[in-house]
């Protein structure tokens, strides 16, 4: 079986692989001929140059039939060699005719060469985004934003600083401290789930942000008056909130 059926038959049966070998060592063979007849070297010698062209037609005929047999696998780079060789595009060379006495265009390179360096430089890239992929997703670290409110519905809550005058804990309750806050014209009673956070004389005489128009709230140890404001996720990482200096007990925040 000559070597071009058997690369048909290995097209035939999509066994590309194999097929590449057999070109590969085909290729092989070719680049043998040319290393052992070294025209770069027959070129400097005079009186030889019937010889130079006789070795680079053997060169080039080769040439054209390995891209012939590429060409299912690597279209463009055959039609880039057709150009250079000045023929129409090739069929598979099973009566491929030897170039004679025919003028091929000026030679630019087919493909570039890959250097060492760019492909370490591509495998460190790589290495380096399959890290950053690899790196754990990082979760928000605040609540999602609730949904859009108008400001009517803003305008609704009254927000008003007041003193803590008295705080106190509250037997049986793990979480609350009873606080006595000054509002300006009145006092309310409000208890605050800041217990893991905050002892009692810690609180006294603060100046903190209140709710004054939620509804009281009946709770087993007596009546919530409005809700003092505080942040964070909870256990010892709350902090009430605080006015700046110069706030007094009754004023609105706007």
């Amino acid at each position: 079986m000559s070597a071009n059926t058997h690369i048909a038959e290995l097209y035939e049966t999509r066994e590309f692989g194999k097929a590449m070998r057999e070109i590969m060592a085909l290729a092989d063979k070719a680049n043998q001929y040319i290393d052992e007849l070294k025209p770069w070297l027959i070129a400097k010698e005079e009186g030889k140059d019937t010889e130079l062209h006789e070795v680079c037609t053997m060169g080039l005929n080769l040439f054209c039939l390995l891209a012939a047999y590429l060409k299912p696998v690597l279209p463009v780079l055959a039609e880039n060699a057709e150009s250079f060789l000045n023929i129409e595009a090739q069929a598979w060379p099973a009566h491929a005719k030897p170039l004679l006495d025919h003028v091929i265009n000026d030679f630019k390179p087919l493909m570039t060469r890959v250097e060492a360096d760019k492909i370490e430089a591509i495998v460190a890239a790589s290495k380096e985004n399959l890290e950053k992929t690899a790196e754990p997703v990082q979760t928000k670290k605040c609540e999602p934003i609730a949904e859009t409110i108008e400001f009517d519905d803003f305008a609704k809550l009254d927000l008003r600083i007041a003193r803590i005058i008295k705080a106190d804990h509250v037997e049986g309750a793990d979480k609350l401290l009873q606080l006595t806050v000054d509002i300006g014209d009145e006092t309310r009673n409000i208890f605050a789930g800041i217990k893991s956070a905050y002892s009692p004389e810690d609180l006294e005489g603060k100046l903190t942000l209140v709710i004054a128009n939620l509804a009281p709230r009946k709770m087993r140890f007596g009546l919530s008056e409005g809700m003092v404001l505080a942040a964070g996720p909870g256990g010892k990482d709350i902090w009430i909130l605080s006015p700046d200096q110069g706030a007094q007990p009754g004023m609105r925040v706007k």
